[in-house]
């Protein structure tokens, strides 16, 4: 088998599929396993039990699945060609504010379908062969795989940067067994810029390439299943479902493309989609408009007790405390308490005014 050749193949078959780039790593991620454990042993990952229980399976792809030798890793951009633009949301504080990626179909099934086809393409080539797909489902680290195939850097901020594309993208894995020849990996080139750190609202970049979780927007309003600390809520604004500001002022995404992939493009107007239409919604029609999405998976109390936070930080108005007030009685006490919260902002800012 001429694997060199096989690659070439792979790399066509992958763009075919919709993949702007694809790369392969080898398995070898030793000092990034130290610097997890380290991040880890502090503290960084908050609530996130599952990252300490997995232990060095994410950075031992050979022991999340026995055999592997080579990681095929892929990206492919998100940032849809029509939406709202990011900061004009965020300056609206009558709109709630959801991270790009998250605007349209949930990416985990569209690229897990694409990585199979690539794996049956390769199939047809090969034979069978031993490998398995992963789409941020697993104990991976996608993005030290990522620059080790050549696909980009992990920037200061954490995520992953490549010249010609900037960030707004999506990663994906194929774990393989075959033995072929690996990419160069990529250098950094944040130099002495600190725009994602200096921007970041609740500090949560607390030193070059070193995130505190526990600290994230992402990470409040995604992965916190109790209630969102109240140093910072303020700073949350109107974010009700990630955050991007890092990749908004990052320099490397003037390079940025838009997708072509229609699934990424908006729906429900969630680029553009007004507070308290949202906060309205029934659990009934939450699980209906986010199904297919991302979103779902936070649930319609995480979803209320974000929206709420978000009313809390809105301009003062009756329409505002009418339908925080019709919240009062919410069967969550964690939805109440946000709402309470939001109340007493709203209050707060009257009085202020008085």
């Amino acid at each position: 088998m001429d694997y060199t050749d096989l690659v070439h193949h792979i790399r066509s078959w992958a763009q075919e599929l919709g993949f702007q780039q694809c790369g392969i790593a080898g398995t070898d991620l030793g000092e990034d396993e130290a610097r997890l454990l380290s991040w880890l042993d502090a503290g960084f990952h908050g609530e996130m039990d599952y990252m300490q229980r997995h232990g060095t399976r994410r950075s031992r792809p050979a022991e999340l699945q026995p055999g592997t030798l080579r990681v095929i890793s892929v990206r492919m951009d998100y940032t849809p060609e029509n939406a709202r633009d990011a900061w004009d949301v965020l300056n609206d504080a009558q709109r709630g504010y959801v991270s790009r990626y998250a605007l349209g179909r949930d990416y985990h099934k569209l690229l897990r379908s694409r990585l199979q086809k690539l794996a049956d393409k390769i199939a047809g080539e090969v034979g069978p062969f031993g490998y398995r797909a992963f789409v941020d489902s697993a104990p991976v680290l996608e993005r030290a795989l990522a620059r080790e195939a050549g696909l980009g850097w992990v920037g200061k901020h954490t995520g992953l940067l490549n010249r010609d594309a900037g960030s707004w993208f999506f990663l994906g894995e194929l774990y393989t067994d075959l033995p072929l020849p690996t990419d160069v990996p990529t250098t950094a080139h944040c130099g002495s810029c600190t725009r994602c750190i200096d921007i970041c609202p609740t500090q949560a970049i607390i030193a070059p390439y070193k995130l505190d979780a526990r600290r994230c927007i992402s990470y409040l309003t995604i992965e916190l299943r109790e209630s969102i600390p109240l140093e910072f809520r303020r700073a949350i604004g109107n974010r009700i479902y990630g955050c991007d500001d890092c990749q908004l002022v990052c320099p490397w995404n003037k390079f940025a493309e838009a997708t072509g992939e229609a699934d990424f493009q908006p729906r429900h107007a969630l680029d553009d989609a007004d507070l308290l239409q949202l906060f309205a919604w029934s659990e009934e029609e939450f699980l209906k408009k986010t199904e297919g999405s991302a979103i779902r998976r936070i649930g319609h109390e995480s979803w209320l007790r974000n929206i709420a936070v978000a009313l809390g930080n809105a301009p003062h108005s009756a329409e505002v405390v009418s339908a925080l007030q019709a919240r009062n009685a919410h069967p969550s006490a964690m939805v109440r308490e946000h709402v309470a919260w939001a109340l007493a902002e709203q209050a707060a800012r009257i009085a202020a005014t008085a």
